[in-house]
C-alpha cells in the first residue's frame, strides 16, 4: 500500500464534474491505498468538503458547474488564501498560463500541482505527483513548462544556456541526480549551476528546497 512520508494513507477531497472521471479518481486512488473522503462536483461543494473533512490534500479539475469556465482553480486559490498550506493538485485539459500562474502564486508557494488530464493515465506518475504535492511539494506537468517556455521570450537575461537549461528541468520536478544525467555531467556541477543560479535571482540563502520553489516559480512568472 503506497502511503505518504508520516506512515498513513492520504485523505484526499477530489472535484470532478464528470462523473465517469470522478468515480475512476476514487477507484484509483483507492487502490493506491488512499481514502477519499468526499467527491464532489462543483466548486461550491469542493470549498464545503474542505471545511467538513481538512483533508491531506485537495484535488479539483480548472473548469467546474456552473460557468465551465476556472471555477475549481478559483475555490483552490481561494481555499489556499485560507488555509496556505493546504495541499492542493490542479488538473487540466489544456494548458492555461494564467492558471497555472495563479495557483502557483497562492499560499504559501509550497504544496501545489498543475497537471493535464492525460497525466492521470500513467497511474504511477499521477500517484507520484499527488504524494509529492500532499508531502509540500511543487508539480508542473512537464507539457505545462514546455508550452509556456514556448509561449513568450526568456526573460532570465542574467542566466547562461546552461543555467537555463536546468532551471527548466527543475520545474519539471527532476531532482539534482536526475538533471545530472539528463545532461550528462556531475550532480556537483549541477550543484554549482544551482547555487549559480540562485545567486542570480537575487533568492535569500534560506531553504534550499523553498529557493527552488521560488526560483521555478520566477522562471514561470516571468
Amino acid at each position: 500500500m503506497r502511503v505518504d512520508r508520516s506512515g498513513r494513507p492520504l485523505r484526499v477531497v477530489l472535484a470532478e464534474d464528470s462523473v465517469l472521471l470522478r468515480e475512476g479518481l476514487v477507484g484509483l486512488l483507492g487502490r493506491c491505498g488512499n481514502e477519499v473522503v468526499a467527491a464532489v462536483g462543483d466548486a461550491e461543494a469542493l470549498v464545503a468538503a474542505v471545511g467538513e473533512h481538512d483533508p491531506d490534500v485537495v484535488v479539483t479539475d480548472v473548469r467546474m458547474p456552473p460557468g465551465f469556465r476556472d471555477e475549481g482553480l478559483h475555490a483552490a486559490v481561494r481555499l489556499r488564501e485560507e488555509r496556505p498550506a493546504l495541499p492542493v493538485l490542479v488538473l487540466s485539459q489544456y494548458v492555461q498560463r494564467a492558471y497555472a500562474g495563479e495557483l502557483l502564486d497562492s499560499g504559501d508557494g509550497t504544496g501545489v500541482g498543475y497537471l493535464l488530464k492525460d497525466r492521470v493515465g500513467q497511474v504511477e506518475e499521477f500517484v507520484d505527483a499527488l504524494h509529492e504535492v500532499a508531502d509540500g511539494g511543487t508539480v508542473i506537468d512537464p507539457e505545462v513548462v514546455r508550452q509556456l517556455l514556448r509561449r513568450r521570450r526568456d526573460p532570465l537575461e542574467r542566466l547562461t544556456p546552461r543555467e537555463r537549461e536546468v532551471l527548466a528541468l527543475i520545474a519539471e520536478g527532476r531532482s539534482n541526480g536526475a538533471i545530472a544525467r539528463e545532461l550528462v555531467v556531475s550532480e556537483a556541477a549541477i550543484g554549482k549551476h544551482i547555487g549559480s543560479i540562485l545567486t542570480k535571482l537575487d533568492l535569500p540563502p534560506t531553504d534550499e528546497t523553498h529557493r527552488r520553489v521560488l526560483a521555478v516559480l520566477a522562471y514561470l512568472r516571468a
